[in-house]
C-alpha cells in the first residue's frame, strides 16, 4: 500500500540516493538521534555532560 503521494518510483529514487550517500545518511541519522535524546530522554545531568563535550568540540573545530 502506497502513501499518499509516495510512488513507486519515488520510493525507487529514494533508495538509489540512500545507496549512493551512506556516509550523509548516516551523519542524518545520528544527527536525528542526538536531538531526538536531548528534546525527550536527556537528564540534568545528561545536558550538563553534552554541554562540555559541545565546547570542547567548538574549540576543536575553530582550531582546524
Amino acid at each position: 500500500m502506497e502513501k499518499q503521494g509516495y510512488t513507486a518510483a519515488k520510493a525507487k529514487a529514494n533508495k538509489k540516493w540512500n545507496e549512493k550517500n551512506k556516509d550523509r545518511m548516516r551523519y542524518i541519522n545520528a544527527r536525528s538521534a542526538a536531538r531526538s535524546f536531548i528534546r525527550n530522554k536527556s537528564t540534568l545531568d545528561d545536558l550538563q555532560e553534552l554541554q562540555e563535550l559541545i565546547d570542547q568540540r567548538r574549540i576543536d573545530l575553530k582550531e582546524q
